[in-house]
């Protein structure tokens, strides 16, 4: 991985093995967009509201060295290791593995209904 996005791996395994945190724009408006965190398996990680798609980056933890206090919860959603991806909002619906974490949390949603937030797609 070329980007300096935070990975965690603990076990020292291959970094492409481990399960990606996506962090993505979800649209929004004059100065507030949505951004947004989910794990590869569908599991809703946060949200912040931001200025400017640049600024995302730091501001879900993405990357390296950035909000040490998102990585807590992504630790204890992935102890054995993770690593972060950013998607741009006009990437969001090409992107494959995001597009699996969005089919995934949809799936989520009926069994959990109050402890996992359901992510929709806002960018058009």
């Amino acid at each position: 991985m070329d980007k300096n996005y935070e990975v965690y791996n603990p076990t020292n395994k291959p970094v492409d093995e481990l399960p990606t945190i996506f962090g993505f724009n979800n649209g929004g408006g004059n100065m507030f967009l949505h951004a947004q965190l989910i794990a590869e398996d569908g599991t809703a990680l946060g949200s912040h509201a931001c200025s400017n798609e640049a600024y995302m980056i730091g501001d879900l933890g993405i990357a390296k060295g950035s909000r040490a206090d998102r990585h807590e919860t992504f630790r204890k959603h992935y102890p054995d290791g993770y690593k972060m991806d950013f998607v741009s909002g006009s990437d969001v619906k090409e992107h494959k593995g995001l597009m699996k974490a969005f089919e995934l949390n949809q799936k989520l949603r009926p069994q959990s209904e109050g402890n996992n937030a359901e992510v929709k797609i806002e960018t058009t």
